[in-house]
């Protein structure tokens, strides 16, 4: 039985068609993984402001908890800088050598320092937590890019910061 040479060459290109991809199914896998990117980018920028703002409030709650400790155990004045303008917080003693500083990541700005004195917005604020004295009632308002807010008080009562996120406005 022979057979035709039409019937092979069909069943051949129908053989090595079905065997790869075509350049039209490409595009369109191409079209929708992008379609989701693009869904979908906003939303992880915005969880990624997020994880950055809880971030900062937990560490600037840490740094002013580090602070009150160290004049408490030490028995030692601190001074307390905060920097607007650096976005840095800074903890000095009169132990030599002694430095601690906290940056900001990235997106988080110090806002504000409240309450405000009569210096202008953006200035260095400098405190001073003396061993056995009451700490100052301030509170450390943090920003991001997206409008979000947190406050940081230092509770006076207590010692110990306590945070606060603020409604947006």
């Amino acid at each position: 039985m022979p057979t035709s040479s039409v019937g092979r060459t069909s069943r051949a290109s129908a053989r090595g068609g079905r065997s790869g991809v075509t350049l039209i199914e490409m595009l369109v896998v191409v079209a929708i993984v992008g379609i989701i990117a693009s869904i979908t980018a906003p939303s992880v920028a915005a969880g990624l402001d997020a994880v950055r703002m809880a971030s900062a409030t937990e560490s600037v709650a840490a740094f002013l908890n580090a602070a009150v400790n160290r004049a408490e155990r030490r028995q030692q004045p601190v001074e307390l800088v905060i920097s607007p303008r650096e976005n840095r917080l800074a903890i000095y003693t009169n132990e030599p050598g002694f430095t601690r500083e906290l940056d900001l990541p990235d997106g988080i700005s110090i806002d504000g320092v409240l309450p405000e004195d009569n210096a202008g917005a953006g200035d260095v604020r400098r405190l001073i937590l003396m061993p056995g004295a009451s700490v100052p009632g301030i509170s450390i308002r943090l920003a991001n890019r997206r409008g979000g807010r947190r406050l940081v008080h230092l509770d006076p009562m207590t010692g110990s910061p306590r945070t606060e996120i603020v409604a947006s406005e």
